[in-house]
């Protein structure tokens, strides 16, 4: 996938084509990786999961998430490979997270408070020179942004509430800060309590987390063992998000609850995480906030661990790859997962698409039953017929020759003009109860069948399926009247084929359509009704009637062909009752959701993933690297002498050798005791030389 040599003559990229990623990185490998991605997001954004199937509430918040960090971080991250070190600060609630901030950059910028939730809009500090990283909608386009003077940036979006020094903002707007107090390349972002009274809250934490190249969570000594912080914490380690921890409020004496979350960390995956401590109160007991800020001393080996990741552009780099990593990873196994999920609504729709279908064509089966067994030749339908050709003199003609049955008929069509439509009208009313009584059990059927699947029960609120439509009778009732004309029709055109009956069928279409329509009713898998003969004799008049004028091989076809007109004049309107359910189905899309799509497209980005990692560039000239604007407040003081454990004597802060951080040694710390206590961004030698 990556190219390490020249293109071949028949490759694509001979012919000038580049493509969208390409023309935002010149690696090849990560251009791959985004082309992967981009397509990943497609599939994801078609996916609907609609159907209630189990594990479905589970996933629906996993493909929330995985196009969150694919919009708010990955796709973002990897077009801008430069782009400052995104921090976000979250937390529980009270953690003092704004406090911590605002102490970093010696000012103002978050706005603390003392009502929960505290901090309602999140705020992203940067420096001045990194605005337009942030103004536009590289990261988190979904948040609106306003400025720390209420208008927003150039290029971004303004949510129309003014200047927003907390919680005055909307929860969804993105404040922007500038302070030439940080380095350039290292933006903070104040985000809600992770574990907010209010939902939106919650999700907005959630999310910012998840566009952070790197997590800094804040908790004290008295909620460090909470739930809700850990479930977040657990997510983040198991894709190896870069993480570190700040343990706030300790007061003194109470150090072994450092101790004991060090514990929590490693039994959570957490193990080679950066550890912060900030006290309470001073060695004297005395009240630590001057100004609301904390004192440098507290903050300050934090400061400065902050100020080397973010000035220095290799350290930088090292935390937003293992970051990038882990997100692209985590994303491969979500979409395989959602995969899954999708197989089973797909199967759901399947299943229940399968119920509406049974019953039906049970439904039709049933209808072809009660119109093929004589059921219907009897009652209003017979009365109608005998009324129609009599008793007496025509039933005794019938043993005639052919010649003198066409005279009966004759006979009968002249005599007794207005019969035919009479008995026309009681075989409509037959069928249309027939019709719709198959019609009412399938609803019903149907209605109960989804009711007992969680898949179909979901579908039905508000709706009323457990009966036929409103509109159904006159629906039967016009295909009974086409279907009626269809068998005319067809005794017209059979008639107008042989010469001989022109006299007899201008005389009595009707008749002889009435007559086919008996014929139809008594014919049981292709039996005649002279064959079955029922009904005292109403079938086999009928029959020879049609004989007498047809022929006994044209009687059977039009006898089949008019059966095959009503079968499907009944199937288009039973179809039309099943579409309200599958109507239902078609709304969702869930018949076209296939996992194999989604599989496809998580192997295409694993595969680029380690195509880019086996060619990413590991070049390291051996030198920390200087940046340009300011640092954190605090960065570059000392802490107080810890024990072998790690735990500071008196209060104060201490980092852990997190793979994401710098070593104590690194830090100017004691392993360092050796060396001039000159801050590690001031030394300009070669690594690994004495």
């Amino acid at each position: 996938m990556t190219a390490t040599g020249p293109p071949d003559e028949h490759d694509e990229r001979t012919d000038g084509a580049v493509s969208a990623s390409a023309a935002l990185t010149p690696d090849a490998g990560a251009a791959a990786l985004l082309d992967a991605l981009d397509a990943l997001r497609a599939r994801l954004g078609a996916l609907r999961l609609p159907l209630e199937t189990p594990g479905v509430h589970h996933a629906r918040t996993d493909l929330a998430r995985a196009t969150d960090q694919l919009d708010d971080y990955l796709l973002p991250r990897l077009r801008a490979e430069r782009a400052p070190l995104l921090v976000v600060v979250g937390g529980s609630t009270g953690a003092g997270k704004s406090t911590l901030v605002n102490s970093l950059l010696g000012e103002q910028a978050t706005a603390p408070g003392v009502l929960r939730p505290t901090t309602r809009a999140p705020v992203l500090v940067h420096h001045p020179l990194d605005a337009r990283w942030f103004t536009g909608d590289r990261v988190l386009p979904g948040l609106a942004r306003t400025s720390v003077h209420g208008t927003p940036p150039d290029g971004a979006r303004d949510d129309g509430r003014g200047d927003d020094r907390g919680p005055a903002a909307g929860p969804r707007a993105l404040r922007l800060v500038a302070s030439s107090n940080l380095p350039q390349g290292l933006a903070l972002l104040d985000a809600p309590d992770v574990d907010s009274v209010e939902e939106a809250n919650r999700d907005l934490a959630t999310q910012l987390l998840g566009a952070a190249d790197l997590w800094l969570f804040v908790t004290t000594a008295a909620r460090y063992a909470d739930a809700v912080p850990w479930e977040l914490l657990t997510t983040a380690a198991a894709r190896r998000a870069q993480v570190a921890l700040v343990l706030d409020r300790v007061d003194p004496g109470t150090e072994e609850v450092a101790t004991d979350l060090r514990r929590l960390m490693t039994e959570h995956g957490l193990a080679e995480a950066a550890l912060f401590v900030v006290p309470e109160a001073g060695p004297g007991g005395e009240t630590v906030l001057s100004d609301g800020l904390l004192p440098e001393q507290a903050v300050g080996e934090l400061a400065t661990w902050l100020t080397g990741l973010g000035g220095d552009p290799d350290s930088r780099a090292r935390v937003i790859a293992a970051t990038r990593d882990g997100v692209v990873d985590d994303l491969v196994r979500r979409a395989n997962e959602l995969a899954g999920t999708a197989d089973v609504q797909h199967a759901a729709d399947a299943r229940l698409r399968d119920v509406v279908e049974r019953h039906h064509a049970d439904a039709l089966r049933q209808v072809e039953a009660a119109t093929s067994d004589g059921a219907l030749l009897r009652g209003e339908v017979l009365a109608r017929w005998q009324d129609f050709i009599g008793t007496g003199e025509f039933l005794r003609s019938l043993e005639a020759r052919a010649g003198k049955v066409r005279d009966a008929v004759v006979r009968v069509v002249r005599g007794r003009p207005k019969e035919a439509p009479q008995v026309e009208q009681a075989i409509a009313h037959g069928l249309e109860s027939v019709v719709l009584d198959a019609a009412e059990q399938a609803a019903e059927r149907t209605y109960a069948a989804w009711r007992d699947d969680a898949a179909g029960a979901g579908l039905l609120d508000g709706l009323e399926l457990s009966r036929t439509a409103p509109g159904l009778r006159p629906e039967v009732a016009g295909a009974i009247r086409a279907w009626q004309g269809d068998v005319l029709e067809l005794v017209r055109e059979q008639g107008e084929s042989r010469r001989g009956t022109a006299r007899a069928l201008s005389l009595g279409v009707n008749a002889l359509g009435v007559s086919l329509m008996v014929v139809v009713f008594a014919s049981t898998a292709g039996l005649t009704g002279l064959e079955v003969g029922i009904a005292g004799g109403t079938a086999v008049v009928a029959q020879k009637l049609l004989e007498a004028v047809f022929g006994d091989d044209a009687v059977r076809r039009l006898a089949a062909q008019a059966k095959e007109r009503l079968t499907a004049r009944v199937d288009a309107v039973l179809r039309g009752q099943s579409a309200r359910y599958t109507a239902q189905l078609d709304a969702l899309g869930t018949d076209d959701v296939r996992g194999d799509r989604l599989r496809d497209a998580a192997r295409d980005v694993a595969a680029a993933a380690r195509d880019e990692r086996a060619t990413r560039s590991r070049a390291d000239d051996g030198l920390t690297r200087p940046w340009s604007g300011g640092m954190l407040r605090g960065a570059g003081t000392f802490r107080p002498p810890t024990s072998p454990e790690g735990i500071p004597g008196v209060p104060g802060s201490f980092a852990g050798r997190g793979s994401a951080g710098l070593t104590t040694a690194d830090a100017g710390g004691p392993e360092a005791s050796d060396e001039p206590k000159v801050p590690f961004w001031r030394r300009w030698r070669r690594k690994d030389q004495g």
